[in-house]
C-alpha cells in the first residue's frame, strides 16, 4: 500500500515569528532604561540588580544584532534604532498587559493606568470628584489626566495616548460610537454686579461690540460664535485671545471683560459670587459633551469602570443643575 504524507496548511493560519518578542522581560528592561536613562535607576524601578539588568540589555542587543543605546558619561540614550522601535515596544507591552488583564479579568478587580483626555472646562468640573470616587471604589486603578482643546483630545485618541476622551461636539447628535453625556447651553459670563449678565436670558445680538476674552482659532466655540455673528450681522470684539480657562475667568473677574462659556466651567465661581452668567438665546449656542473610548488601548476593564463613574458623576451634577438633560431624541 502506498503511503502518502499530507502537510496541512490552514488557510487562515497566521504565520508569526517570535524570535525577538518571546521574552517580554527584556523589552520591559529596554523600556525602563529608555525612560529613566540609567541602568541604576531602571534596576531600582524594576526591583532587580544592575548587573542582572545589564545582562538583559546585552542579550537583547545580541538578539537584535545592533546597539539599542548609546553609552555616555551621563548614562544611556537611545540609538537611532532604539528611537525608532521605542513606540512599538511601548505598544507591545501595553497590548501584553491588556491580554493578561483580559485572560484573568474575571478573577481580578479592575486595575491599571487609565489616561483621560479632557477639555479644561470638563476637567475643572469632574476631575477631582472622579479621582475621589475611583480611589474609593477601585484602588488598583491609577488615573492620569491630559488637558487640551477638542482637536488636541481627538489627536490624543487617534495616537492612542489616552483611553477616554471627553470633548464638545457642535451638532445635534454625537458621532457614531460616541456617548452623549449632556447637552449644554452657552452663557455670557461677566463680573459680579454686571447689568447685562444679571438678566434671566440675553439675545445673541446683545453680544455686539462687547469687549471679549475668547479662545483663539481653531477652536470649536470660537468657530460657532464667528459663524453665528456673521449670520446675525454683528461683530464680536475679542480684545484678548486666550486658550487658558483660568485666564479667561480672571479676565472677566478682574478686567471687566466678557466671555462665553458653559455654566459648568464657571459653576464654583458663580456659587462664590466671583462671576455671574446669563444664558444666550435667539439663537442658542448649544453643544454636546461627548465621551469617546479609544479602541486601541486598555486595560479594558479599568477603562470601562472609569467610564461608568464619569457617567454617574455627570448624572449627579445634572441633578444639581450643572448640566442640561439629554432628551430621548438626542
Amino acid at each position: 500500500m502506498k503511503s502518502e504524507v499530507f502537510q496541512m496548511h490552514p488557510k487562515n493560519a497566521t504565520q508569526i515569528q517570535l524570535n525577538l518578542t518571546s521574552d517580554l522581560r527584556k523589552w520591559r528592561a529596554f523600556l525602563a532604561i529608555a525612560e529613566l536613562g540609567s541602568l541604576t535607576h531602571a534596576a531600582i524601578f524594576l526591583g532587580t540588580s544592575q548587573s542582572h539588568l545589564s545582562r538583559h540589555l546585552n542579550s537583547l542587543e545580541r538578539d537584535c544584532k545592533t546597539r539599542l543605546f548609546n553609552r555616555t558619561g551621563r548614562g544611556l540614550t537611545l540609538s537611532d534604532v532604539g528611537l525608532r522601535i521605542f513606540p512599538i515596544v511601548k505598544d507591545l507591552l501595553s497590548d501584553a498587559e491588556q491580554l493578561e488583564t483580559e485572560i484573568h479579568g474575571d478573577a481580578l478587580e479592575p486595575a491599571g493606568l487609565v489616561t483621560l483626555g479632557l477639555l479644561p472646562s470638563i476637567a475643572s468640573a469632574i476631575a477631582l470628584r472622579l479621582f475621589e470616587r475611583v480611589r474609593e471604589r477601585y484602588p488598583a486603578i491609577q488615573l492620569k489626566v491630559q488637558e487640551g482643546s477638542s482637536g488636541q483630545v481627538e489627536e490624543l485618541l487617534t495616537g492612542t495616548r489616552v483611553d477616554i476622551g471627553i470633548l464638545y461636539r457642535y451638532s445635534d447628535l454625537p458621532l457614531e460610537g460616541e456617548q452623549a453625556l449632556a447637552r449644554i447651553d452657552s452663557y455670557l459670563v461677566g463680573p459680579p454686579g454686571d447689568r447685562l449678565t444679571s438678566a434671566t436670558a440675553i439675545p445673541f445680538s446683545s453680544l455686539h461690540g462687547l469687549p471679549f476674552i475668547l479662545p483663539s482659532a481653531p477652536n470649536g466655540l470660537r468657530a460657532a460664535l464667528d459663524r453665528l455673528s456673521r449670520l446675525n450681522h454683528i461683530s464680536l470684539n475679542a480684545v484678548i485671545e486666550a486658550d487658558s480657562l483660568p485666564l479667561m475667568r480672571a479676565g472677566v473677574a478682574d478686567s471687566g471683560l466678557y466671555t462665553v462659556l458653559p455654566i459648568h466651567a464657571v459653576w464654583s465661581q458663580i456659587q462664590e459670587n466671583r462671576l455671574q452668567a446669563v444664558k444666550i438665546i435667539s439663537p442658542e449656542v448649544k453643544r454636546i459633551v461627548s465621551m469617546v473610548l479609544s479602541r486601541k488601548k486598555g486595560p479594558a476593564r479599568a477603562v470601562s469602570a472609569v467610564a461608568k463613574e464619569i457617567t454617574k458623576i455627570i448624572e449627579d451634577q445634572r441633578r444639581e443643575g450643572m448640566w442640561d438633560q439629554i432628551g430621548d431624541g438626542d
